[in-house]
């Protein structure tokens, strides 16, 4: 994948035997994943035209042309969709792409290099962010602003709040 792409949404299942695939959307708003025309698998090479035919649980049905059968859907689990960058809107000022996280230095208020931003996850409770650690660990943080209160995709850099990590570990210590 290039940095001109931008992901907003993940083939992760079918639904019966007609070619309907489930999709998890990354986008706040699921019209988003048809609103910018056509969607392609990361190296570009494939193009997906959706239609959005239904709801599965937090999971869109989508059927994609050309898609007509299950076997062929199946072969298409685990593809992303991504959409060109220059299609989407501009950001405003303190908005960001999930995907310009990644990879971004994770420092302290003191500005010492703990790590760097490896994945976003949402499990349902929250956005959450899982730090490759500087020796090799992986943790887990919140993404709110009480534990990530500087992003600054510009100079490559987020600031965790440690203390917040200390007051979790104490209170998990208690009783």
């Amino acid at each position: 994948m290039t940095e001109d792409k931008v992901c907003l949404g993940a083939i992760v299942g079918v639904h019966g035997i007609r070619g309907e695939v489930k999709v998890k959307s990354f986008s706040s708003d699921e019209k988003n994943l048809t609103r910018y025309g056509l969607l392609s698998n990361d190296k570009g090479d494939k193009r997906f035209e959706l239609k959005i035919v239904g709801h599965s649980k937090e999971l869109l049905r989508c059927k994609i042309k050309g898609v007509d059968d299950r076997t062929t859907a199946e072969t298409l689990i685990g593809t992303g969709l991504y959409i060109d960058r220059a299609l989407l809107p501009e950001l405003k000022d303190e908005e960001f792409y999930h995907t310009d996280l990644i990879g971004l230095e994770v420092k302290n208020s003191s500005s010492e290099v703990l790590g760097q931003v490896n994945a976003l996850y949402n499990f349902g409770a929250g956005d959450i962010l899982e730090i490759k650690m500087n020796n090799g660990s992986l943790e887990m943080v919140p993404f709110t602003k009480s534990f990530v209160p500087v992003i600054n995709i510009k100079d490559g850099y987020i600031i965790i709040e440690m203390m917040h990590f200390v007051e979790d570990e104490a209170e998990g210590n208690e009783g």
